[in-house]
């Protein structure tokens, strides 16, 4: 069985800043220590080394509708990433998950302090694999060009225009590498911002993965659109402090979860509803 792919499935996955660091213990009204997630699998048959006792410490930049769903990093009990984290402490021998705020570029550069895992849409590079560990793929992603509704920017033209990124994205080494612009791009520390920037005309368009921009699109009520997709041949993988000892065991669980249907679920469950378009309709661009 084949990871769940971009091209097949597209989150609604706009991500959203959080206002300031916080924390979740994830225990939910219904009494489950993972929230709304369905657990599967075998409870402690891939054992963590963990830095709190029984507790998944995770950073993140949250929350991130679709994968992590709520308004607050305190209210999350659901999503892709949080109930793929729910299923690897509860195989792992767990009783819940600490999720803890970070901004995006200080996380992919090993910057966010002391933490287990890290699941947040995180394409793996060879620059990250440098100083943080990676688990194998679990979902691949391409990239998404975002604009505003009624603009008429077209392959041909986006090298010539003013394009934006967020801070420390592959979005960031694709535009910088591969699209090359005339005018240096706009740099944002966060979704959100590039989005607004967007929709007020200060860009022509915005470069993020294909999943977060058809995402911003929905929930833009019809004032951005996605007009194109670009290939990236990038995955995203569960990144660890370098040198966990959790890499292995974390494999193991995704193969699992591959094999016996759980991301699948997973899938259908928080993102088949929200991407709002066939991907596949989407025109791919090449550079």
């Amino acid at each position: 069985m084949r990871y769940v792919t971009t091209a097949g499935v597209i989150a609604l996955a706009l991500g959203l800043s959080a206002c300031g660091a916080g924390g979740n213990d994830s225990a939910a009204a219904n009494g489950s220590p993972f929230g709304d997630c369905i657990i599967t699998g075998e409870a402690g048959s891939s054992p963590l080394n963990l830095i709190s006792d029984g507790v998944v410490t995770v950073k993140a930049d949250l929350p991130s509708p679709g994968w992590y769903n709520g308004d607050t990093v305190e209210s999350i009990k659901s999503g892709f990433d949080y109930c793929l984290l729910a299923n690897i402490a509860h195989r792992g021998g767990a009783k819940g998950l600490n999720l803890q705020n970070s901004s995006f570029d200080g996380l992919v550069a090993g910057k966010a302090g002391s933490f287990d895992m890290a699941l947040n849409q995180i394409t793996i590079t060879p620059e990250r694999e440098s100083v943080m560990d990676f688990s194998d793929p679990y979902y691949e992603s391409t990239a998404g060009v975002l604009v505003k509704k009624g603009s008429t920017l077209t392959q041909s033209d986006l090298a010539d225009s003013h394009l934006g990124v967020k801070q420390g994205t592959v979005g960031q080494m694709l535009v910088d590498k591969t699209i090359k612009p005339a005018k240096a791009p706009a740099v944002f520390p966060g979704d959100a911002e590039q989005q607004a920037a967007v929709a007020a005309g200060r860009i022509d368009a915005g470069i993020q993965d294909l999943s977060i921009v058809l995402g911003a699109s929905v929930q833009s009520g019809g004032k951005l659109t996605v007009v194109g997709q670009i290939p990236t041949h990038e995955s995203y993988g569960v990144m660890m402090p370098k040198g966990s000892a959790n890499v292995v065991a974390v494999n193991k669980m995704l193969k699992e979860m591959k094999d016996d249907g759980t991301l699948d679920k997973l899938n259908s469950t928080y993102l088949t509803e929200a991407y709002g378009v066939d991907p596949t309709t989407i025109p791919v661009w090449s550079f």
